[in-house]
């Protein structure tokens, strides 16, 4: 797996999350009519639509958090690969005796954390990827 093949799979996930949008919303707009033209209990599921929809809304930001994990994942596994594949140089020993050993362990190895970055528009925010808390304002 690469992390073009993450970005595509993120994108039909935000064309299914912009699905979801339009037909919560479709069914608020029912909702709302119906609660207009009288009906008791059209006001009481339209509250519980609108706690359906920000429970969408937190699984997609948890979606949106495992990809970029994965991402990220994908990434860091394709940098450590390429660094290992390059000719290495051993450290010298600190100090003599068996301090090197912990050195030539170590070769290679990028144990720093690559920063996490921006993978697609509202990030970590929620934001772009279908149910927004703009969007379920808009909605009810």
């Amino acid at each position: 797996m690469d992390t073009s093949s993450i970005d595509q799979a993120y994108g039909r996930l935000q064309t299914e999350f912009q699905d979801v949008a339009k037909s919560i919303q479709a069914l608020a707009e029912k909702l709302q009519a119906a609660s207009q033209g009288g009906d008791a209990n059209a006001k009481e599921w339209l509250l519980d639509l609108k706690q359906v929809a920000r429970d969408v809304k937190d699984e997609q930001i948890q979606v949106n958090t495992l990809l970029q994990a994965i991402h990220g994942f994908v990434d860091a596994s394709n940098q450590q690969l390429q660094q290992q594949q390059q000719p290495q140089q051993m450290s010298q020993p600190m100090g003599g005796g068996m301090g090197g050993g912990c050195s030539a362990a170590v070769a290679g190895r990028d144990v720093r954390r690559i920063p996490r970055r921006r993978l697609w528009p509202g990030d970590g925010d929620g934001a772009g990827i279908g149910l927004g808390e703009d969007l379920i304002n808009s909605i009810f």
